[in-house]
């Protein structure tokens, strides 16, 4: 693995991770899930998640990609020590992966859709009856959806062929801090409205009465999605971590990035959201048809209505870079393919199912599994299930199958780094993170 390439900067590698933890997860998903599962006390049971879990997972993930320098599937079969059928959770990860760009680029040709539409000042004067007829219209055409959907594909395709430095380091250099500056400029203008305070008490203060065995799944599902554990990602780019680099101070620093977008993205919904009347859970009502209108009616509403959906491209092509990276890695290093056509395979794949999965949203579509459409059959089984059980399994693999000593070298450095929290964080990766990830998974079942 001498010749494989790693990532050139702290910078870059944080700004890479970042990118692929925060995305439409943290800025289109979480409000919604925050509003749908009581607001603050959401957010108190998130935080704790990715406090206590997420963190962990996170350092264990980078701990099994750096230490093999493999894709997730050479990876776990490489340090399993001889045994067999661990490989099966890398898969899990590979497979997640490809599943949730096939949706979540359905979602993003949304967003390149109104961006367009934002340039050209489409939604001045118009109702909400209108936009939300013109948004449901979008989704039963057929053509205009698979542009957009390609278009979004192939810009994330061209990050990924041209490798780690000069393709998903460079970029994430780039689109990270713009993502921070234009969220910024968002919250400010936010907290101006007269539902301010409203919406951020909604948002910050917990009713702990509120917390519920579905808000606990539901909490993970999301702090599982918004950090990319459980889908190979980190795994991935933990193979192109240098030895040299800190793993914790790098996840301590994802983590924290990952958290105050989700804290910023909420800062800008919520009071918005109680300010015009807005069901805070609306989901795709909120930020395609309600959001859209509700930046009309403010002082220079075409700007922050521009920069809005500017914002959530942006953080869907982050992630979207880093899912896209690992079945492209999966397929170099197993099937010995060239980047470019690993690439292309993968991006023309994904393209076929995200067309399936669109087209699975039209009135009357007989495109459905489970009773669902296929867009939310596949959102439903990756965030839901694949996650978290690649997660549990992953930890479980970690504590309890891979050399403790081997995961003591890969965290503290072969040793040159003092870690005062390697006991406890392997610790909770042995015994609290399995016993809490199965405990939230058996109470999705029991009424």
């Amino acid at each position: 693995m001498s010749n494989k390439e790693n990532f050139g900067s702290k910078f870059g590698i944080i700004a890479a991770a970042a990118g692929s933890a925060i995305g439409l997860g943290n800025i289109y998903r979480f409000p919604c899930e925050a509003g749908a599962n009581g607001g603050g006390a959401f957010f108190i049971v998130y935080l704790a998640i990715v406090l206590f879990m997420g963190l962990p997972l996170m350092l264990s993930e980078f701990v099994i990609g750096r230490r093999s320098g493999k894709n997730p599937v050479g990876a776990f079969k490489a340090l399993a020590n001889g045994s067999k059928g661990w490989g099966v959770i890398g898969y899990l990860g590979v497979l997640a992966a490809f599943l949730i760009l096939a949706f979540y680029s359905t979602v993003a040709g949304w967003t390149i859709d109104a961006v367009g539409k934002s340039i050209i000042n489409y939604y001045h004067g118009l109702d909400k009856a209108t936009i939300q007829n013109d948004f449901q219209n979008l989704l039963n055409e057929t053509w205009q959806p698979i542009l957009s959907e390609g278009i979004f594909i192939f810009l994330t395709a061209f990050v990924i062929v041209k490798g780690v430095t000069k393709g998903i380091e460079k970029y994430s250099k780039i689109l990270m801090p713009i993502l921070f500056g234009i969220l910024i400029v968002l919250c400010i203008k936010s907290l101006t409205l007269p539902g301010a305070k409203d919406g951020l008490v909604f948002f910050l203060k917990p009713d702990f009465s509120k917390i519920t065995g579905k808000v606990l799944i539901n909490a993970l599902g999301q702090a599982f999605f918004s950090l990319s554990l459980g889908m190979g990602a980190l795994i991935t780019y933990g193979s192109y971590i240098a030895k040299k680099d800190n793993l914790t101070s790098t996840a301590f620093a994802v983590c924290i990035s990952d958290t105050l977008i989700a804290v910023l993205a909420g800062i800008v919904i919520f009071p918005a959201a109680f300010t015009f009347g807005i069901r805070p859970e609306a989901g795709n009502e909120l930020a395609f048809v309600t959001l859209p209108m509700l930046f009309d009616q403010m002082v220079g509403g075409y700007f922050f209505c521009l920069i809005f959906f500017l914002l959530l491209t942006i953080a869907a092509l982050t992630s979207s870079i880093s899912l896209l990276e690992v079945p492209v890695l999966y397929l170099t290093e197993q099937l010995n393919m060239n980047r470019k056509k690993a690439t292309t395979y993968t991006a023309i794949t994904v393209f076929i199912l995200c067309v399936i999965s669109s087209e699975s949203l039209h009135d009357g579509s007989p495109l459905r599994l489970f009773g669902a459409s296929i867009f939310d059959t596949l959102d439903m089984v990756s965030s839901t299930f694949l996650l978290t059980i690649g997660g549990l399994l992953t930890v479980i693999f970690l504590g309890w199958k891979m050399k403790k000593s081997d995961f003591m070298d890969e965290y503290t450095n072969g040793g040159t780094i003092s870690m005062r929290l390697r006991k406890p964080i392997y610790y909770i990766i042995k015994f609290l993170a399995p016993l809490a990830i199965t405990v939230i998974l058996i109470s999705q079942f029991i009424k």
